[in-house]
């Protein structure tokens, strides 16, 4: 490997990779400083006025606090000794598959062999899509016919993690039952580590987005991007490789060397070397910029505040400017070429979406009922905590949520995707799943809360199945199918660009919406039957969200037992070893081998050009300097008007501030307690413990090529 990565990534051509990489970065970031300021504009406006629906449900803030999802033994391919070994694998609450040697290695807290991050990547089931893929991916270089190929499987049923630049790992399994199984919970893995930036990030994450939708229209890219996948710094790297991949796949593919299967491999093992110095060097431009902009907020915000008001009627003024200039032209287009597809895009997206969520809704309920009859039959409230344990968990079970999540896998948008440059519809398979996860999680959590408010009245058996009852009628009936002129000083809050795409998006959903309104209610649909809130609904539902999570297993529990087992006293939990702690921790899915008698687990309208943008910026400017003079005397936040504020470059803090979530590559040593994986390497922080040994992961060859070990 160090030969290959050495005659073809030599230092002149890692120089023109860091030069490429760079230049891409600071045009993107450029847009994500434009786009700071804007949405953080936006987020400050609603806050003020407070827009948007209260949530009906209840929703978790901790959701998987220190628990493990899933556990059990898979056989890996080690490409350096081009062996299969049995490695003992489990999925902690970071959704971060990690691999230990065995599981008395785990269990004697020596350091995994790898942590992978999973965002980005796609899970295979057969060898021959993963050929299909390699050799598309390297155009000119096809294996010729009973030839070896690039990896042989001893099992009929492997699971192949593929990226398309960064490495791949390959995994089999005995039996089907058992590769359904890891299927199952490594597509949880990807769903989760591919929506890496944070739901509750109403500034930098907005920004981002935004960003790189700006960026690629800047490159004439205007549909949906497969790669928007992970955190920043991966999505960064997956830009910057979407143009560079391909000049270095032709300037390189020719001079590989040897048969076609080895070819491969090169190409492979040079497309992750560079995937690799692409995110580093993302990784420290990304968190320069932030750092500056976070430092410059408390002055943004000052004149946000200051001046709000001036700046709602400067945006309201430019759209309406825009809105004469584009929106006749607009509505002939929407009349013409997005209405005549609406009925067919809906109806498309409606089926598999609405099936997915009344699958939710049923697995609730066969869920809560379960336990309902179980508390009749066995034991009451004895057992109450065991069953409690197991229902907090069920939107993080992924065998119990995959019925939910197939239904979204017949989607199809035939004949649409090329007329509106939807490159997959993978977007919105995702997304809806989701939400379907989202939606099962706060329908429990609402439910387990009124559930305890309702135990301290201390009832009977009888009473206590009533309860349980008429909660679940209440949280099903709250459970819902799914949810300017400018002056100079606020340049830097509302942009042409975005306003621009504000108006041309207001003109489009107008129709989509009424399509949406009137497909909705149809009973084909079942979006809305019962899915409003009730009028005697409690109106401080969400004042019991406001105390401490619920620990069934410790107040419920049969003599203070966990759901899998064992003393969880207090005094018994510090008394015991850590690796005690860590044999017995709590495991989402450990039910599965005990519930399944089966094999335990062994061995519309283009959009407008940048041009036009530029064209209304100049139509725009003529007539500002025909109606609007100058403002007299300073603004409301005293700067002069004819100046634009600048913030100062800001002093080299003494602490820098946190770092954006972001995922370690291979390679980098981290400092993680060992049952609980480095969340930095699954777009996530924690605090690590003081005094832990590192976990190496990989180590470094002289030539800087990180391998696994």
């Amino acid at each position: 490997m160090g030969d290959v990565l050495s005659t073809h990534l030599d230092d002149a051509r890692r120089q023109h990779i860091a030069e490429k990489t760079g230049k891409v970065l600071n045009e993107f970031l450029r847009f994500y400083e434009d786009q700071y300021g804007v949405a953080l504009f936006n987020s400050m406006r609603h806050e003020i006025e407070g827009t948007g629906s209260p949530a009906q449900l209840l929703w978790r803030k901790v959701p998987l606090e220190e628990r493990v999802i899933f556990s059990g033994n898979l056989f890996q391919y080690q490409e350096d000794s081009k062996k299969w070994r049995n490695r003992y694998s489990l999925v902690p609450h970071n959704y971060g598959l990690v691999l230990y040697e065995n599981k008395v290695a785990y269990e004697r807290q020596v350091p995994p062999r790898a942590i992978i991050n999973s965002a980005g990547y796609k899970i295979l089931t057969s060898v021959d899509q993963y050929l299909e893929l390699v050799g598309n991916s390297l155009p000119g270089v096809a294996s010729k016919s009973g030839s070896a190929p690039i990896l042989k499987c001893p099992t009929q049923f492997p699971l192949i993690l593929w990226h398309p630049y960064a490495r791949h790992y390959y995994f089999c399994m005995m039996t089907e039952a058992e590769q359904d199984k890891w299927q199952a919970v490594l597509q949880d893995c990807v769903r989760h580590c591919n929506n890496g930036i944070p739901e509750d990030s109403k500034v930098e994450g907005p920004a981002f987005t935004d960003a790189i939708r700006m960026y690629r229209q800047s490159k004439e890219l205007y549909g949906t991007w497969e790669m928007l996948c992970g955190n920043e710094v991966q999505i960064l790297s997956n830009l910057v490789l979407e143009e560079l991949g391909p000049e270095l796949k032709a300037e390189l593919a020719p001079r590989l060397k040897g048969k076609p299967q080895e070819r491969q491999r090169q190409w492979i093992q040079i497309s992750d070397a560079v995937y690799r110095m692409v995110y580093e060097q993302a990784k420290a431009s990304f968190e320069a910029v932030l750092s500056k902009l976070q430092q410059a907020r408390p002055a943004m915000e000052a004149v946000i505040r200051t001046d709000m008001d001036q700046v709602i009627t400067s945006k309201e003024h430019l759209a309406s400017k825009i809105r004469a200039f584009i929106l006749p032209k607009a509505e002939v287009c929407v009349r013409n070429h997005v209405q005549p597809y609406i009925p067919s895009i809906l109806e498309a997206l409606m089926v598999p979406t609405s099936q997915g969520f009344t699958e939710v809704r049923d697995v609730f309920f066969k869920e809560v009922t379960d336990m309902n009859l179980n508390v009749i039959n066995e034991g009451g409230i004895d057992k109450l905590g065991e069953y409690m344990e197991k229902l907090s968990q069920l939107a993080y079970h992924p065998l119990k949520m995959q019925s939910c999540y197939e239904k979204m896998e017949p989607l199809r948008l035939d004949g649409l995707q090329q007329r509106f440059d939807v490159s997959s519809t993978a977007v919105f398979k995702q997304r809806a799943q989701i939400h379907m996860r989202e939606q099962m999680d706060n329908a429990v959590y609402t439910f387990e809360t009124l559930l305890h408010q309702e135990l301290g009245k201390g009832p009977t058996r009888e009473e206590l199945c009533k309860s349980i009852q008429r909660i679940l009628e209440r949280v099903l009936k709250e459970l819902p199918r799914f949810q300017e002129l400018i002056f100079e000083d606020f340049a830097r809050f509302i942009l042409v660009e975005n306003t621009y795409e504000e108006v041309v998006l207001q003109t489009v959903m107008k129709d989509i919406l009424q399509a949406v309104k009137e497909a909705a209610v149809q009973r084909k649909h079942n979006l809305y039957r019962d899915s409003i809130v009730l009028h005697n609904s409690d109106p401080n539902l969400h004042l019991l969200a406001e105390g401490a999570p619920i620990d069934w297993g410790q107040e419920y529990g049969d003599g203070g037992d966990s759901p899998g087992g064992g003393d969880s006293s207090p005094g018994t939990a510090e008394a015991s070893s850590l690796s005690e702690k860590r044999r017995r921790a709590k495991q989402v899915v450990s039910v599965v081998q005990d519930e399944e008698g089966g094999l335990p687990f062994q061995a519309g309208s283009e959009p407008q050009s940048p041009d036009s943008v530029t064209e209304l910026r100049g139509l725009l400017a003529r007539d500002l300097r025909a109606e609007s003079p100058p403002p007299l005397g300073p603004l409301l936040n005293g700067a002069p008007a004819q100046e634009s504020p600048q913030p100062e470059a800001a002093p080299e803090a003494s602490s820098p501030p946190p770092s954006p979530p972001d995922q370690l590559p291979p390679g980098k040593a981290v400092d993680c307690e060992p049952p609980k994986p480095s969340d930095q390497e699954t777009g996530e922080q924690v605090a690590s413990p003081g005094g832990r040994a590192p976990i190496h992961t990989t180590t470094e060859d002289s030539a800087g090529v990180q391998t696994e070990f």
